[in-house]
């Protein structure tokens, strides 16, 4: 029969943060998805190109 975790357990394991930390503020990387749209040359249409970036604190400022 399994062990049940306690309080304390499950609160220890909610304020831990996972993933990849930034080297330079030490913050967990966000990822987001960033969407451009533009139109294009011949018929006017719109296109839209998606990436996925990793946000943090440091370069935040730079896809605002």
């Amino acid at each position: 029969m399994a062990r049940k975790t306690s309080f304390a357990q499950k609160a220890a394991k909610a304020s831990m943060t996972f993933g990849v930390k930034c080297p330079k503020c030490k913050e967990v990387y966000v990822p987001t998805k960033i969407i451009i749209s533009r139109r294009t040359g011949k018929n006017g249409a719109w296109k839209f190109n998606e990436k996925i970036v990793n946000i943090c604190k440091c370069n935040e400022n730079e896809y605002v």
